[in-house]
């Protein structure tokens, strides 16, 4: 069985000032012909399908039309909600859309109700796992804790449980939208920590044929069986040396594949390249240079990142830069510091720290040295994921034995 693997589009997101709808509409042209002309049998979305829980109207029409253009391929589409999705918003109609093979599954407590569909080999079952929001899911899945770990390993459990009970051979495939622990980060993921944990071990993912992630924009692989298409745009400029794409991946045949998992599938995937409206470029140095460098000629025609390095602001930075370069989106300003210079030293200090540990070492400055005990870290812990919950509490709310949430 040939299946794309895609997830992460944002539909209504912008980059920087610059409308994307354009470019996205481009991908999913890009999308509807590769299926075509690939002879897809099954498409993958793995969430975060809209930017946020009440996207434009723009992105709401642009997602109609590639439900009909799939649709009218007659190629089955299994897509989940990711943690910018309203699960509930998303989902509705998924009833009726699924007789067109268009199957939602927004609602965690459907974990374990797979979308089967069939090939020369059997049968392969899709598992789809929306985002889970450890909080709002946890009583609903029976989980022992509030943590993404554990959610995760509470649905699992129910695929498992379905999974056994299926003819042998059976091969299986789940969607979900996490952190999945060794998965490369870039700045346009919103965060998703819970507790100061976020990421979850793969082997929460053990037993299953093929894991179809969505959540961070890179494309990589956890492991062979386990992958991350990444989104099909850049979204941030830490996203400048990403390789834009989607997962052509061929499903064997049963008894075929890993030998570390007996039974599993033969699996092979490829990487389908995305169209890039436009290349990212990150520059810096002292403005004078960055206008004279012939060097940079090469990003004349890129969205630039400038980083000036000059001691002192220099006058009307924007409009120089734009001169050379006219797609300019960001500007930043970092000056060569002295060592001895005390705004350099506490940049030095706070670099790599979250918030956890800065609360700490502001309690043990405020102290002369004493930190916060193990009950006082647990406060702060909650203090600031009561902050995290109330950023991103617009646009959630609860449905039937599930989670609606809009970060």
């Amino acid at each position: 069985m040939r299946i794309l693997h895609t997830s992460d589009w944002h539909l209504g997101r912008s980059f920087h000032r610059v409308n994307l709808l354009a470019a996205q509409r481009e991908f999913i042209d890009h999308l509807v012909t590769t299926v075509r002309e690939r002879q897809v049998d099954a498409v993958l979305v793995a969430g975060d399908i809209y930017d946020r829980a009440v996207p434009p109207l723009a992105a709401v029409e642009l997602f109609d039309d590639v439900l009909h253009r799939l649709a009218e391929l007659g190629v089955p589409t299994v897509m989940i909600s990711g943690n910018h999705d309203s699960a509930r918003r998303l989902g509705v109609g998924a009833g009726l859309i699924e007789r067109a093979g268009i199957h939602l599954r927004t609602d965690p407590t459907g974990c374990a109700t797979p979308v089967v569909l069939g090939d020369d080999h059997g049968e392969v079952a899709f598992y789809g796992l929306p985002y889970l929001e450890p909080r709002l899911v946890r009583e609903a899945l029976d989980a022992p804790a509030a943590g993404h770990t554990a959610v995760l390993e509470a649905a699992m459990r129910r695929v498992r449980a379905d999974l056994a009970a299926r003819p042998p051979g059976t091969r299986s495939v789940v969607l979900a939208h996490a952190f999945v622990t060794g998965g490369a980060v870039s700045d346009s993921e919103r965060d998703i920590t819970v507790g100061g944990v976020a990421s979850v071990p793969a082997e929460v993912f053990d037993g299953v044929d093929y894991v179809a992630l969505g959540h961070l924009h890179g494309c990589q692989a956890i492991t062979e069986r386990i992958r991350y298409s990444g989104s099909p745009l850049a979204y941030s400029f830490s996203e400048t040396a990403h390789r834009k794409s989607m997962w052509l991946v061929e499903l064997g045949a049963a008894g075929a594949g890993n030998p570390a998992a007996p039974g599993g599938a033969a699996l092979s995937a490829e990487r389908v390249d995305c169209p890039v409206p436009r290349p990212l470029a990150r520059i810096r140095g002292r403005i004078e240079d960055l206008l004279a460098d012939p060097g940079l000629a090469r990003h004349e025609h890129a969205w630039v990142e400038a980083t000036l390095t000059d001691a002192v602001r220099p006058q009307e930075p924007m409009a120089r830069l734009t001169r050379r370069f006219p797609h300019v989106l960001a500007l930043a300003f970092d000056p060569e510091r002295s060592p001895e210079d005390p705004l350099a030293s506490y940049a030095r200090r706070l670099r790599g720290r979250g918030d956890q540990q800065i609360a700490e070492d502001f309690v043990a400055h405020v102290r002369g040295g004493r930190g916060p005990d193990a009950a006082e870290r647990t406060v702060l812990g909650d203090a600031l994921e009561a902050v995290r919950t109330e950023e991103s509490g617009a646009g959630r709310g609860t449905g039937r034995g599930g989670a609606e949430v809009a970060r």
